[in-house]
C-alpha cells in the first residue's frame, strides 16, 4: 500500500459493477476484500491485447542483434532516494561494461538526475540516430519514447531491467529476460510463470543475474522454469470484456 496504484486500485474497485481481471489470482484477492465474485470476470490482459497486436508490425524491422540491454526506472522509492538511485546506476555501470544500456528517461526520472548531479553516469544519445548505441559500451540515455519506439526497442534487447510493472508483463510475452529493480511486484504471475526475477535493489545481486543472462546461463539455473505465457494473455482480452457488457445488456433487456 506504500504504491499510488494500489491505493487508486482498492478506491476505483470499491465501486465498480463489473471487475476485470488479468490472472485468477486476483479474483481471489478481491474476493478476499469483500467484492462479490458475481461482479468479478477473469478475462486477461488487454495491455497484452495492445502489444501483440503492434509486434506484428515490427517483426522485420530489426535494428540490431540484441547487443544491448534495455533499462528503465521510475519510481519515487528507486530515483528520489539519492543512496538507493546511486546504487542502481553504480551496478549498471558496471554491467554496461559487458552490454550497451539504452535507457529511455522518465522525465521525473531526467529532474532528478539533474538534482543529484548523476550526469557522469551517461552517454546522451539520440533515438533516431544510426549510432544510437555507443561502442564503448555505457548506459546511453535518451528522452522518453513513444510506446511504438519503445516496443521497437525492447523486443530487439538481450534483456531488460525495470522498476515498471507493465514492462514485467510485456517481457513475459516476449520472452526476454526482465530483471525487476524492486522488493516487491504486483505482478508476482510474471515470476512464477514468467521471465521475471526480483533483483531487488543491491548492486551485487543486480549484477549477479546480469551476468547470469550473458552467459546464457539464466534459464540453465537449477529450479528455473522456462517462461510461459499466463493464462488468457492471448490478445483477446478486449473482446471477452465486450462479449460479458453485451450479454449484461441484454439480460437487462429481458428483466
Amino acid at each position: 500500500k506504500t504504491m499510488p496504484e494500489e491505493i487508486n486500485r482498492i478506491v476505483t474497485d470499491s465501486f465498480s459493477t463489473f471487475l476485470f481481471t488479468t490472472c485468477e489470482e486476483a479474483n481471489e484477492n478481491l474476493e478476499r476484500e469483500g467484492i462479490s465474485k458475481d461482479n468479478i470476470y477473469f478475462v486477461g490482459n488487454v495491455m497484452i491485447d495492445t502489444l501483440l497486436k503492434l509486434k506484428s508490425e515490427f517483426n522485420n524491422t530489426k535494428r540490431s542483434e540484441k547487443d544491448y540491454a534495455v533499462l528503465t526506472l521510475h519510481r519515487p522509492s528507486n530515483v528520489d532516494n539519492k543512496q538507493i538511485f546511486k546504487n542502481i546506476l553504480e551496478s549498471i555501470k558496471i554491467i554496461s561494461e559487458e552490454i550497451a544500456i539504452i535507457f529511455p528517461a522518465h522525465p521525473r526520472t531526467q529532474k532528478q538526475i539533474e538534482c543529484f548531479g548523476y550526469q557522469k553516469y551517461f552517454n546522451f544519445i539520440d533515438f533516431n540516430s544510426n549510432s544510437y548505441i555507443n561502442p564503448k559500451k555505457s548506459i546511453n540515455l535518451l528522452k522518453s519514447l513513444s510506446y511504438s519506439e519503445f516496443l521497437k526497442l525492447m523486443i530487439n534487447s538481450k534483456f531488460v531491467l525495470t522498476d515498471s510493472g507493465g514492462i514485467q508483463e510485456e517481457a513475459t510475452i516476449l520472452e526476454i529476460p526482465c530483471l525487476t529493480l524492486r522488493k516487491n511486484t504486483e505482478r508476482p504471475i510474471t515470476i512464477r510463470q514468467g521471465t521475471n526475477i526480483l533483483v531487488g535493489v543491491e548492486k551485487e545481486k543486480i549484477i549477479r543475474e546480469a551476468e547470469k543472462i550473458l552467459k546464457g546461463s539464466f534459464q540453465k539455473e537449477k529450479g528455473r522454469k522456462k517462461g510461459k505465457v499466463p493464462k488468457f494473455w492471448d490478445g483477446k482480452a478486449s473482446q471477452r470484456i465486450v462479449e460479458i457488457l453485451l450479454k449484461m445488456d441484454i439480460h437487462r433487456a429481458k428483466i
